[in-house]
């Protein structure tokens, strides 16, 4: 028996969410949130998902009605805590590659009011091959579109504009969609009345979002299936711990107010603390840690934290490196990050290194450049584990290990990129570590900087390089320790 209707009765909501992505976190996070509001009746809408991609989940998401099954487990005040709960949040799904006339018909429904997504760190950018007509590449510009498909069928009602609340992991992710919309409305020569519909009647709210989310439990899902006593080909893991802060006015709340009922939703005038802590400590470390560890032979973050060697090293990349670039309380960074190794110790909860392996190059850029970058101004000297994990990275993205196939998920140019680096440039060629660290380090494509600018840097992730290729991960991580 599959998960449906059929086999769980719903409440039908009014369409109130847009939500661009239908991947695990989303689901996890602010899909769940959604429906404990509407469990409390402080909410009632539900969620139309737009698939962001050409591939991805809204089929099976609509043959099992938008319904899937969360579990959540962690550790809450020293208490082991573990829920599985079946999700009705989301009313439908639509793939505008293929239903884009469904999907802007969606901007005509009076009730819409809020936009969430998660496209991942590269989803928000300005694609210059993006035209009104037709079906957009970027995330941006599909709701560009769809905006505007909005403010003409509701001739500009200043009523209608959108509460918009991007979840992707960069600084400032409501400004910068704001500002892409912005271009691409001067690019697509729109109408200056829609310009100003879209500055002054609709909010773009920047926000931080943290729970981890090791997503489908593949290796389980017989198992699970099983013990439900039906077929959900979306069951979702996330830890018992999240939250999400929204950086917008007090009238917002009002509108979304998951704040008042137990879900540890914040809405702030500024969210710089919670973003800098969060995303240099906790998202910087699971980028730090997810090349090192798989090519040394581990595969979840769990074990890496509790294997001697590895759980030394992202500990002292976290004290040492990291935690010395911020500018917060000692004392109050200290506690997060304790808690944070805590959080990745998670005895109920496999956290596969290489589903936060999407778009490490893109992550890298966000989350652990800035300590990089920032310890050696500070310190004049180079960070020794980042510049480590710089490399593993590079040398992860070779796509293999000893004959095993790396499953790289990223931009296909730069998998093309490195791809071909690393074929051009054998072990055995005189300088090729050099030469490889170079042509990377110098993209800043990649960095938005040419990071061989920095002394030292080439030759150090050149080193490191050589070390992992030729003596492997278990050897090359007694460099650092």
């Amino acid at each position: 028996m599959n998960l449906s209707k059929e086999t769980i009765s719903t409440t039908k909501y009014k369409e109130r969410v847009l939500q661009f992505g239908e991947g695990n976190f989303l689901r996890a996070f602010a899909d769940w949130i959604i429906h404990k509001m509407n469990q409390d009746d402080i909410f009632n809408g539900s969620i139309v998902v737009v698939q962001p991609i050409e591939e991805g989940l809204v089929s099976t998401l609509n043959e099992q009605n938008g319904l899937y099954t969360l579990f959540l487990q962690g550790i809450n005040e020293g208490k082991q805590i573990s829920s599985c709960e079946v999700i009705s949040s989301i009313s439908r799904g639509i793939n505008p590659y293929t239903d884009y006339n469904d999907y802007l018909e969606t901007a005509k429904n009076k009730d819409m009011r809020f936009i969430i997504s998660n496209t991942t760190e590269s989803g928000i950018y300005l694609e210059p091959e993006d035209e009104y007509a037709g079906i957009q590449k970027s995330f941006p510009g599909k709701l560009t579109k769809w905006l505007h498909h909005r403010f003409k069928h509701f001739e500009g009602d200043i009523n209608k504009g959108m509460i918009i609340m991007p979840c992707e992991l960069i600084n400032r992710n409501g400004d910068k969609l704001k500002q892409i919309i912005l271009e691409l409305i001067d690019i697509w020569k729109l109408e200056d009345s829609f310009k100003e519909w879209i500055i002054n009647h609709n909010e773009f709210c920047n926000t931080l979002v943290d729970r981890i989310v090791p997503g489908y439990p593949r290796d389980r899902i017989e198992e699970i299936n099983k013990k439900l006593g039906y077929i959900d080909r979306l069951v979702v893991e996330g830890e018992y711990f999240h939250l999400w802060v929204i950086e917008a006015p007090s009238w917002v709340k009002k509108e979304f107010p998951a704040d008042l009922i137990n879900l540890n939703v914040k809405f702030v005038n500024d969210m710089t603390l919670y973003r800098t802590r969060k995303v240099r400590i906790l998202n910087g470390a699971h980028t730090s840690l997810v090349p090192v560890s798989y090519l040394y032979g581990l595969r979840t973050v769990r074990d890496s934290v509790m294997d001697e060697s590895i759980g030394q090293y992202i500990t002292d990349t976290i004290f040492d490196e990291i935690i010395p670039t911020l500018s917060l309380p000692k004392a109050e960074l200290d506690n997060f990050a304790n808690a944070v190794i805590d959080r990745f110790k998670n005895p109920y909860i496999q956290h596969y290194l290489i589903s936060i392996a999407l778009n490490s190059i893109s992550k890298y850029k966000t989350r652990v450049l800035p300590s990089l970058l920032s310890y050696i101004e500070d310190k004049n000297e180079l960070p020794q584990k980042l510049v480590f994990s710089l490399a593993s990275l590079i040398y992860f993205y070779k796509g293999n290990i000893d004959g095993e196939i790396i499953p790289l998920n990223d931009d296909k140019d730069i998998l093309a990129n490195f791809s071909n680096l690393w074929n051009t440039y054998k072990a055995s060629q005189e300088d090729s570590y050099e030469i490889i660290a170079s042509t990377i380090l110098s993209n800043k494509a990649y960095w938005d900087i040419d990071l061989t600018r920095i002394n030292g840097l080439k030759e150090l992730v050149a080193y490191y390089l050589e070390i992992i290729d030729r003596q492997g991960m278990q050897e090359a991580i007694k460099e650092v320790l």
